[in-house]
């Protein structure tokens, strides 16, 4: 990714695409000396995107709008952070923007949309500001903001280790695989209430030393099924706080059992803390056949559902 684009804009103007992620992995491995949780994952980017539309204006002040009123345009927003950030490492505090927030994943979900959002924010305005910071540079300021942003912000399928800011690409991103994606819109479940409740619950077994992290990350790169990922040796999914969640939360127990019994499934999991679920299918237009056959089932139960592909990459500009 280069932190210098040829992209061209239209009335000053740049959109950025942000995408979702889901967890094919989620092994967490013990406590770190900084408080977080070590994990050993693997991320994919879906194509499930919120929209950012970048504008100049005149009196150095980043503005936020968003179509969903239930999101913050304060500072607590990754976008404002991430726009802070980028200008004051830049110094040059007399930049500004009017940025829009078109908001299409679900808010809560175990999804990174916030994350991605502020990963497009950072990719986005090093465009637009014409700033010359390198990819290194926006993935370490991604790695100060938030644990998934630098995911976000490269994308694809990627071995994620540490806090999950440490990356390994895997070189391929199951272009042929899909998902069935379900959420409750009523449901949002706190990330940190979740590992707090997988420490309370397991905290007695997890590993202890460095060297036993190592080790199990050794042992999940060597999975015969990373390379490539696809349909004829699928990941046997794998979401160490799943079953925590769901006994906590009865939409995430019911996503899991309605998509068990969809046909043609080729696995069922939780992404990341939840609660949104989704099943695999070899194919998108598979999984798009058996969404449509059963798409009023799942919103007889309240569900949300979406049809997603793999991707290829993380936040991008759009052409």
């Amino acid at each position: 990714m280069s932190s210098k684009s040829s992209v061209t804009t239209s009335e000053n103007l740049l959109r950025i695409k942000a995408p979702a992620k889901i967890n094919l992995h989620l092994e967490v491995l013990g406590l770190r000396k900084d408080g977080f949780h070590e994990l050993a994952m693997v991320m994919q980017s879906i194509d499930l995107a919120d929209y950012l539309e970048i504008k100049s204006n005149l009196d150095g002040l980043i503005s936020l709008t968003v179509d969903n009123s239930d999101l913050s345009t304060g500072d607590d927003n990754l976008i404002v952070k991430a726009a802070r950030l980028l200008r004051n490492r830049a110094g040059l505090d007399s930049l500004g923007a009017n940025i829009h927030l078109e908001k299409n994943i679900p808010i809560g979900a175990g999804l990174a949309g916030g994350s991605s959002d502020g990963a497009a924010a950072l990719l986005g305005l090093n465009s637009f500001w014409k700033l010359s910071f390198t990819n290194k540079q926006l993935m370490d300021f991604a790695a100060e903001l938030g644990s998934d942003m630098p995911f976000c912000l490269q994308g694809g399928s990627q071995l994620c280790f540490g806090r999950g800011e440490k990356l390994e690409p895997l070189g391929n991103s199951g272009d042929s695989l899909a998902v069935i994606l379900v959420k409750d819109p009523l449901t949002s479940v706190s990330t940190p209430w979740a590992y707090a409740l997988c420490k309370e619950t397991n905290g007695s077994t997890y590993l202890k030393s460095e060297n036993d992290f190592e080790l199990r990350r050794q042992r999940l790169k060597k999975e015969n099924w990373l390379i490539p990922l696809s349909a004829l040796n699928p990941p046997p999914l794998k979401n160490d706080l799943q079953q925590l969640v769901a006994k906590a939360t009865p939409s995430v127990q019911k996503s899991l059992e309605l998509l068990s019994e969809l046909p043609d499934t080729i696995g069922i999991a939780m992404s990341g803390s939840g609660p949104s679920c989704f099943a695999l299918f070899p194919t998108f237009t598979l999984a798009k056949k058996v969404l449509n056959e059963n798409r009023r089932r799942l919103e007889e139960f309240g569900l949300d559902s979406w049809c997603c592909s793999f991707q290829p990459k993380g936040v991008t500009l759009e052409p």
